[in-house]
C-alpha cells in the first residue's frame, strides 16, 4: 500500500471531514504491517498538520486551478509530497515519484502527472515558505495567535513555539508494582535512558521507545502519561476507603493513578461510550478495579443514586490548547467560537459536580487548556457563585496569588495544563 496515499486519506479526514488526526491515522495505518512505514506514516500526517499553513500556500500558489470535492484528496496528497521536500530527509526523486504513485493508488490515475509535475516544479525553485502574516509565519489559526497575545503578552511567542516542538515521552510509575528508584534502575538495564520527573512517580525517557521495550509494561509496572497530566492524581490527594468520582475519565490515566495512590472505591464516567473502552483496557493491564459507567457528568443524578463524593477529580472537556505538541490538529479542528460554548459545558459540569459533593470534600479541576476562558476565569466565576468553594492554593504554584496553577507548554518538558483545587465547606 503506497503510504503517501494513506496520509493524504488521513489528511483529507482530518481538514474535509473533522475527524481527530488520532483516530484517521491509525485507521490508514491498519494498511501497514512494518514498523518503520507506520512511523513516516505518522512522520508525514503530524508534519503536515504542524506546517499546514504555508505548506497549502506553497502547492495552491503552483496549482492552475483548485482541486475540488472528491479530488480534494489528491490536494492533501501534494501537501504529502511538499512536507517530504522541504522537512525530511527523503530524497527529492522518491518523494516526487512515490507521492504521484500515490494518486494512481487513490484512483485518480489521470492527476498522476499534474502531482509530478507540480513537486517537481517546487524542487527546483524550492522558494523559501511564506512567512507574510502571522498565521503563516506561526503556522497557527490568527483567532488562537490573537488569544494568546491577549492572555500571555510576553510569552506568547515561546508558547507556539513550544507547541510545535516533538512531545517527549513520560511514564508513570506505579508504586504498586515497585518504587519509581527501581524501576529507573530496570529502565538503565533495559538500555533505555531516563531520570526522575517532578512528581513523586513521573519519569521522563531521553528519547521516546516502543512501549514492548518497557520492562514489565504488560504487567503493569508502569503506563505512559504525561508529567502535566500525572498531577492530577498526587494534588487529588486520594485517601484509602475513600469514594472518589473520576467525572470526564476516558482514557482512564488518572483512573488508574488514583487507584495507584489508595485503596479508594473509584467511580469512572465518560460520556464517550467508545472511549470508555479504552478506560477498561487500562484497568484490565494494571489490574485495578472500578466501577465504569457510561454517563453524563453534567446530570449525575440521571446514572447514580449512590452516596456523594469524598473527592471530585474533574478533567473537564476544553480546547485542548495545551497538547498541540502532541495533536497539532487540534489547530485546525477547533474554532473561535467553540471557547464560548466548552466554557458553558464546563459550568454546567463543575455546578453539577459541585452538588454531588459530601460537605468537606475536594474537587480538582483540571483542563489540558491554556486559554483563561476555561482556565482561571471560569474558576473564578465559580467562586463568586458558590458561598460554599473555597480555593486552596496548590503547593506546585509559583504565583501563590494566582487563582489556580498554569502550566504552559513545554514548561519542565510538559505539556500545557491546568489544575485548580476547590474546597467545599463543611456546613
Amino acid at each position: 500500500m503506497n503510504i503517501r496515499a494513506l496520509a493524504a486519506k488521513a489528511i483529507f479526514d482530518v481538514l474535509e471531514r473533522g475527524v481527530s488526526l488520532s483516530v484517521a491515522l491509525p485507521a490508514q495505518q491498519l494498511w501497514l504491517r512494518d514498523g518503520k512505514d507506520k512511523a513516516l506514516l505518522a512522520e508525514i500526517c503530524y508534519g503536515v498538520m504542524r506546517s499546514l499553513p504555508q505548506l497549502d500556500k506553497l502547492v495552491s500558489g503552483y496549482m492552475q486551478k483548485p482541486l475540488k470535492g472528491k479530488q480534494r484528496v489528491v490536494h492533501q496528497l501534494l501537501l504529502v509530497g511538499a512536507y517530504q521536500l522541504y522537512f525530511t530527509r527523503v530524497p527529492a526523486h522518491a518523494a516526487i515519484s512515490e507521492t504521484a504513485e500515490g494518486s494512481r493508488a487513490l484512483g485518480f490515475e489521470s492527476l498522476v502527472k499534474v502531482v509530478n509535475g507540480v513537486l517537481r516544479n517546487i524542487q527546483r525553485q524550492m522558494p523559501p515558505l511564506d512567512e507574510s502574516n502571522d498565521t503563516l509565519k506561526y503556522n497557527f489559526p490568527a483567532w488562537i495567535i490573537r488569544r494568546l497575545k491577549n492572555a500571555y503578552p510576553n510569552d506568547w511567542e515561546t508558547i507556539i513555539e513550544a507547541s510545535h516542538q516533538r512531545p517527549p515521552m513520560w511514564l508513570r510509575n506505579n508504586q504498586r508494582h515497585q518504587n519509581r528508584g527501581a524501576y529507573l534502575q530496570a529502565l538503565t538495564e533495559a538500555g533505555i535512558s531516563a531520570v526522575a520527573g517532578q512528581g513523586e512517580d513521573a519519569i521522563f525517557l531521553e528519547f521516546a521507545t516502543d512501549v514492548a521495550r518497557l520492562p514489565n509494561f504488560a504487567e503493569g509496572a508502569c503506563s505512559v502519561q504525561d508529567g502535566a497530566a500525572q498531577w492530577a492524581a498526587s494534588l487529588l490527594a486520594p485517601q484509602n476507603g475513600e469514594l472518589v468520582l473520576d467525572a470526564c475519565a476516558a482514557p482512564g490515566g488518572k483512573s488508574c493513578h488514583l487507584l495507584e495512590l489508595a485503596d479508594i472505591k473509584l467511580v469512572a464516567v465518560d460520556f464517550d461510550e467508545k472511549r470508555l473502552e479504552r478506560v477498561t483496557q487500562n484497568l484490565e493491564r494494571l489490574k485495578l478495579n472500578a466501577e465504569v459507567i457510561h454517563g453524563d457528568a453534567g446530570d449525575i443524578g440521571s446514572w447514580w443514586q449512590g452516596d456523594k463524593f469524598d473527592r471530585i477529580l474533574l478533567d473537564a472537556p476544553c480546547s485542548a490548547t495545551g497538547v498541540i505538541r502532541r495533536h497539532p490538529d487540534i489547530k485546525w479542528l477547533r474554532q473561535n467560537n467553540d471557547i464560548a460554548e466548552l466554557a458553558k459545558l464546563q459550568q454546567q459540569i463543575i455546578d453539577n459536580c459541585w452538588q454531588w459533593l459530601k460537605p468537606g470534600g475536594t474537587l480538582l479541576y483540571a483542563t489540558c487548556s491554556i486559554l483563561p476562558d476555561e482556565n482561571s476565569e471560569q474558576i473564578k466565576a465559580f467562586l463568586e457563585r458558590t458561598p460554599d468553594a473555597t480555593l486552596e492554593v496548590l503547593p506546585t504554584q509559583t504565583d501563590k496569588a494566582a487563582i489556580g496553577w498554569q502550566i504552559l507548554p513545554g514548561q519542565d518538558d510538559m505539556d500545557g495544563f491546568y489544575y485548580a483545587r476547590l474546597k467545599k465547606a463543611l456546613v
